[in-house]
Protein backbone atom coordinates (compact mmCIF):
# COMPACT_ATOMS: atom_id res chain seq x y z
CA UNK A 1 0.00 0.00 0.00
CA UNK A 2 1.41 3.37 -1.03
CA UNK A 3 1.51 6.45 1.19
CA UNK A 4 -1.12 8.31 -0.84
CA UNK A 5 -3.48 5.32 -0.73
CA UNK A 6 -3.04 5.06 3.04
CA UNK A 7 -3.91 8.69 3.69
CA UNK A 8 -6.91 8.53 1.33
CA UNK A 9 -8.15 5.41 3.13
CA UNK A 10 -7.64 6.99 6.55
CA UNK A 11 -9.41 10.18 5.48
CA UNK A 12 -12.36 8.19 4.12
CA UNK A 13 -12.61 6.18 7.34
CA UNK A 14 -12.40 9.36 9.39
CA UNK A 15 -15.14 11.04 7.39
CA UNK A 16 -17.38 8.04 7.93
CA UNK A 17 -16.64 8.24 11.67
CA UNK A 18 -17.62 11.91 11.88
CA UNK A 19 -20.82 11.34 9.91
CA UNK A 20 -21.75 8.36 12.08
CA UNK A 21 -21.23 10.37 15.26
CA UNK A 22 -23.70 13.01 14.05
CA UNK A 23 -26.42 10.60 12.99
CA UNK A 24 -28.64 8.39 15.08
CA UNK A 25 -28.71 5.79 12.32
CA UNK A 26 -25.51 4.16 11.00
CA UNK A 27 -24.80 4.66 7.31
CA UNK A 28 -24.77 1.17 5.85
CA UNK A 29 -23.46 2.50 2.55
CA UNK A 30 -20.23 3.56 4.21
CA UNK A 31 -19.17 -0.08 4.41
CA UNK A 32 -17.02 -1.76 7.09
CA UNK A 33 -14.48 0.41 8.84
CA UNK A 34 -10.88 -0.58 9.38
CA UNK A 35 -10.19 -0.59 13.10
CA UNK A 36 -7.20 1.50 14.17
CA UNK A 37 -6.33 1.68 17.86
CA UNK A 38 -3.85 4.35 18.91
CA UNK A 39 -2.43 3.10 22.21
CA UNK A 40 -0.47 6.26 22.99
CA UNK A 41 -1.99 9.74 23.08
CA UNK A 42 -2.03 12.35 25.85
CA UNK A 43 -4.62 14.98 26.74
CA UNK A 44 -4.24 18.56 27.99
CA UNK A 45 -1.07 20.65 27.69
CA UNK A 46 2.58 19.66 27.64
CA UNK A 47 4.22 21.67 30.47
CA UNK A 48 7.04 23.20 28.42
CA UNK A 49 5.37 24.43 25.23
CA UNK A 50 2.05 24.56 23.43
CA UNK A 51 1.38 21.87 20.84
CA UNK A 52 -0.74 22.31 17.69
CA UNK A 53 -3.32 19.71 18.78
CA UNK A 54 -3.34 20.16 22.54
CA UNK A 55 -6.96 21.38 22.52
CA UNK A 56 -9.08 18.30 23.15
CA UNK A 57 -11.61 18.80 20.38
CA UNK A 58 -8.89 19.54 17.81
CA UNK A 59 -7.05 16.34 18.75
CA UNK A 60 -10.16 14.18 18.52
CA UNK A 61 -11.13 15.69 15.16
CA UNK A 62 -7.64 14.89 13.84
CA UNK A 63 -7.89 11.29 15.06
CA UNK A 64 -11.26 10.93 13.37
CA UNK A 65 -9.89 12.40 10.14
CA UNK A 66 -7.17 9.75 10.16
CA UNK A 67 -9.66 6.97 10.77
CA UNK A 68 -8.44 6.16 14.29
CA UNK A 69 -11.39 4.44 15.94
CA UNK A 70 -10.05 4.20 19.50
CA UNK A 71 -7.30 6.01 21.38
CA UNK A 72 -5.84 5.20 24.80
CA UNK A 73 -5.42 8.57 26.45
CA UNK A 74 -3.03 9.41 29.24
CA UNK A 75 -2.57 12.90 30.65
CA UNK A 76 0.31 15.34 30.29
CA UNK A 77 -0.67 16.58 33.75
CA UNK A 78 0.40 13.23 35.19
CA UNK A 79 4.04 14.05 34.41
CA UNK A 80 4.55 16.87 36.93
CA UNK A 81 1.34 17.30 38.96
CA UNK A 82 1.30 15.97 42.50
CA UNK A 83 -2.51 15.84 42.83
CA UNK A 84 -2.81 12.64 40.85
CA UNK A 85 -6.39 12.05 41.95
CA UNK A 86 -7.36 15.37 40.36
CA UNK A 87 -5.37 14.53 37.22
CA UNK A 88 -7.23 11.25 36.77
CA UNK A 89 -10.65 12.74 37.50
CA UNK A 90 -10.16 15.42 34.84
CA UNK A 91 -8.95 12.78 32.41
CA UNK A 92 -11.98 10.55 33.05
CA UNK A 93 -14.34 13.50 32.66
CA UNK A 94 -12.71 14.60 29.39
CA UNK A 95 -12.79 11.11 27.87
CA UNK A 96 -16.45 10.65 28.82
CA UNK A 97 -17.42 13.18 26.15
CA UNK A 98 -15.76 11.28 23.28
CA UNK A 99 -16.56 7.63 22.49
CA UNK A 100 -13.15 7.11 20.85
CA UNK A 101 -11.18 7.92 24.00
CA UNK A 102 -10.23 5.33 26.60
CA UNK A 103 -8.69 6.91 29.73
CA UNK A 104 -5.39 5.52 31.00
CA UNK A 105 -4.72 6.90 34.48
CA UNK A 106 -1.50 8.24 35.93
CA UNK A 107 0.16 6.81 39.03
CA UNK A 108 3.29 8.03 40.80
CA UNK A 109 4.45 5.28 43.19
CA UNK A 110 6.73 7.76 44.96
CA UNK A 111 3.77 9.69 46.40
CA UNK A 112 2.32 8.70 49.79
CA UNK A 113 -1.19 7.81 48.53
CA UNK A 114 -0.23 6.11 45.28
CA UNK A 115 -2.07 2.90 46.15
CA UNK A 116 -5.26 4.93 46.59
CA UNK A 117 -4.69 6.58 43.21
CA UNK A 118 -4.29 3.14 41.66
CA UNK A 119 -7.42 1.86 43.42
CA UNK A 120 -9.46 4.76 42.05
CA UNK A 121 -8.22 4.10 38.53
CA UNK A 122 -9.37 0.49 38.84
CA UNK A 123 -12.51 0.67 40.96
CA UNK A 124 -13.86 4.19 40.48
CA UNK A 125 -12.91 5.09 36.91
CA UNK A 126 -12.76 1.50 35.56
CA UNK A 127 -9.67 2.31 33.53
CA UNK A 128 -8.11 -0.62 31.65
CA UNK A 129 -4.60 0.51 32.47
CA UNK A 130 -2.29 3.07 34.03
CA UNK A 131 0.61 5.06 32.62
CA UNK A 132 3.88 5.61 34.48
CA UNK A 133 6.67 8.17 34.05
CA UNK A 134 9.55 6.73 36.12
CA UNK A 135 12.16 9.20 34.85
CA UNK A 136 10.10 12.29 35.69
CA UNK A 137 9.00 10.78 39.01
CA UNK A 138 12.57 9.77 39.79
CA UNK A 139 12.51 6.07 40.51
CA UNK A 140 14.06 3.06 38.85
CA UNK A 141 12.22 -0.05 37.71
CA UNK A 142 13.88 -2.11 40.45
CA UNK A 143 12.04 0.06 43.03
CA UNK A 144 9.95 -2.04 45.42
CA UNK A 145 6.92 0.21 44.96
CA UNK A 146 6.99 -0.41 41.23
CA UNK A 147 7.06 -4.16 41.84
CA UNK A 148 4.07 -3.81 44.15
CA UNK A 149 2.20 -1.73 41.56
CA UNK A 150 2.91 -4.36 38.92
CA UNK A 151 1.57 -7.06 41.22
CA UNK A 152 -1.67 -5.15 41.92
CA UNK A 153 -2.17 -4.35 38.24
CA UNK A 154 -1.63 -7.98 37.25
CA UNK A 155 -4.09 -9.19 39.85
CA UNK A 156 -6.67 -6.71 38.54
CA UNK A 157 -5.92 -7.47 34.88
CA UNK A 158 -4.74 -3.92 34.19
CA UNK A 159 -2.17 -2.99 31.59
CA UNK A 160 0.79 -0.95 32.80
CA UNK A 161 2.23 1.53 30.30
CA UNK A 162 5.75 2.85 30.90
CA UNK A 163 6.72 5.97 28.99
CA UNK A 164 10.38 5.30 28.26
CA UNK A 165 10.69 8.92 27.16
CA UNK A 166 8.43 11.88 26.54
CA UNK A 167 10.84 14.20 24.76
CA UNK A 168 14.17 13.81 23.00
CA UNK A 169 16.89 14.68 25.52
CA UNK A 170 18.41 17.10 22.98
CA UNK A 171 15.34 19.36 23.03
CA UNK A 172 14.61 19.36 26.76
CA UNK A 173 14.55 22.52 28.85
CA UNK A 174 18.05 23.05 30.28
CA UNK A 175 16.67 23.14 33.84
CA UNK A 176 14.75 19.89 33.33
CA UNK A 177 17.07 17.32 31.82
CA UNK A 178 15.40 13.92 32.10
CA UNK A 179 17.12 10.78 30.75
CA UNK A 180 15.21 7.92 29.14
CA UNK A 181 14.01 5.19 31.47
CA UNK A 182 16.39 2.28 32.01
CA UNK A 183 14.23 -0.69 31.06
CA UNK A 184 16.79 -3.37 31.95
CA UNK A 185 15.19 -4.38 35.31
CA UNK A 186 12.05 -5.54 33.47
CA UNK A 187 13.89 -8.60 32.20
CA UNK A 188 14.24 -9.93 35.77
CA UNK A 189 11.06 -8.47 37.26
CA UNK A 190 8.40 -9.55 34.77
CA UNK A 191 8.86 -13.34 35.22
CA UNK A 192 7.91 -12.85 38.89
CA UNK A 193 4.41 -11.79 37.80
CA UNK A 194 3.23 -14.15 35.04
CA UNK A 195 -0.07 -12.30 34.56
CA UNK A 196 1.51 -8.86 34.27
CA UNK A 197 1.34 -6.90 31.02
CA UNK A 198 3.61 -3.92 30.43
CA UNK A 199 3.63 -1.77 27.31
CA UNK A 200 6.70 0.36 26.68
CA UNK A 201 5.85 3.67 25.03
CA UNK A 202 8.10 5.94 22.98
CA UNK A 203 10.96 3.46 22.94
CA UNK A 204 13.65 3.43 20.25
CA UNK A 205 14.72 -0.22 19.97
CA UNK A 206 18.41 -0.76 20.59
CA UNK A 207 20.44 -3.94 20.76
CA UNK A 208 21.12 -5.87 22.91
CA UNK A 209 18.30 -4.69 25.21
CA UNK A 210 15.56 -5.17 22.63
CA UNK A 211 16.64 -8.79 22.29
CA UNK A 212 16.36 -9.33 26.05
CA UNK A 213 12.99 -7.58 26.23
CA UNK A 214 11.70 -9.64 23.31
CA UNK A 215 12.38 -12.79 25.35
CA UNK A 216 10.67 -11.34 28.44
CA UNK A 217 7.04 -12.45 28.81
CA UNK A 218 4.33 -9.81 29.02
CA UNK A 219 6.31 -6.92 27.49
CA UNK A 220 4.63 -5.00 24.66
CA UNK A 221 5.84 -2.11 22.51
CA UNK A 222 4.37 0.80 20.59
CA UNK A 223 5.48 2.31 17.28
CA UNK A 224 5.62 6.02 18.17
CA UNK A 225 9.40 6.52 18.11
CA UNK A 226 10.47 3.67 15.88
CA UNK A 227 12.88 5.13 13.32
CA UNK A 228 13.41 4.45 9.64
CA UNK A 229 11.32 3.26 6.75
CA UNK A 230 11.74 -0.36 7.84
CA UNK A 231 11.60 0.35 11.56
CA UNK A 232 8.18 -1.13 12.28
CA UNK A 233 8.67 -4.32 10.22
CA UNK A 234 12.06 -4.78 11.88
CA UNK A 235 10.50 -4.45 15.33
CA UNK A 236 7.76 -6.93 14.40
CA UNK A 237 10.46 -9.39 13.33
CA UNK A 238 12.51 -8.92 16.49
CA UNK A 239 9.73 -9.48 19.04
CA UNK A 240 6.80 -11.90 19.20
CA UNK A 241 4.27 -10.78 16.60
CA UNK A 242 1.48 -10.18 19.09
CA UNK A 243 3.45 -7.62 21.11
CA UNK A 244 3.72 -4.58 18.81
CA UNK A 245 0.88 -2.05 19.01
CA UNK A 246 0.25 1.09 17.02
CA UNK A 247 0.94 4.35 18.88
CA UNK A 248 1.45 7.94 17.77
CA UNK A 249 2.47 9.92 20.89
CA UNK A 250 0.01 12.57 19.71
CA UNK A 251 -0.19 15.49 20.09
CA UNK A 252 3.52 15.67 20.99
CA UNK A 253 4.29 14.03 17.65
CA UNK A 254 2.33 14.42 14.43
CA UNK A 255 -0.04 11.42 14.24
CA UNK A 256 0.17 11.17 10.45
CA UNK A 257 3.87 10.31 10.68
CA UNK A 258 3.19 7.13 12.66
CA UNK A 259 0.69 5.94 10.06
CA UNK A 260 3.08 6.72 7.21
CA UNK A 261 5.97 4.87 8.88
CA UNK A 262 3.76 1.84 9.29
CA UNK A 263 3.25 1.74 5.52
CA UNK A 264 6.67 2.85 4.30
CA UNK A 265 7.79 -0.74 3.83
CA UNK A 266 6.03 -3.58 2.05
CA UNK A 267 7.52 -6.13 4.46
CA UNK A 268 4.38 -6.35 6.63
CA UNK A 269 1.81 -8.77 5.29
CA UNK A 270 -1.91 -8.14 5.78
CA UNK A 271 -2.11 -10.21 8.97
CA UNK A 272 0.85 -8.51 10.67
CA UNK A 273 -0.43 -5.13 9.53
CA UNK A 274 -3.82 -5.64 11.18
CA UNK A 275 -2.20 -7.06 14.31
CA UNK A 276 -0.23 -3.87 14.78
CA UNK A 277 -3.16 -1.59 13.99
CA UNK A 278 -5.68 -3.13 16.38
CA UNK A 279 -5.68 -6.85 17.07
CA UNK A 280 -2.70 -6.85 19.43
CA UNK A 281 -4.21 -3.97 21.41
CA UNK A 282 -7.50 -5.79 21.77
CA UNK A 283 -5.72 -8.92 22.94
CA UNK A 284 -3.61 -7.00 25.46
CA UNK A 285 -6.72 -5.95 27.37
CA UNK A 286 -8.10 -9.47 27.65
CA UNK A 287 -7.57 -11.36 30.92
CA UNK A 288 -4.20 -13.08 31.04
CA UNK A 289 -4.15 -16.86 30.97
CA UNK A 290 -3.19 -18.44 34.26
Amino acid sequence: MQRRELLKMAAAAGTASVLASRSAEPNAAAGPRMQIIDTNISLFQWPFRRLPLDELNDLVMKLRTLGITQAWAGSFEGVLHRDIAGVNQRLADACAGYPELTPIGSVNPQLPDWTEDLRRCIEQHHMPGVRLHPNYHQYALDDQNFARLLEIAARSNRLVQIAAAMEDTRTQHPSMRVPDVDLTPLTELMPRFPRAKVQILNYRPRKPLIESLAKTPGVYFDTARVDGTDGVPSLVQQVPQNRVMFGTHAPFLIPESALIRLHESSRLDADAFQRVLSRNANSALKPAKT
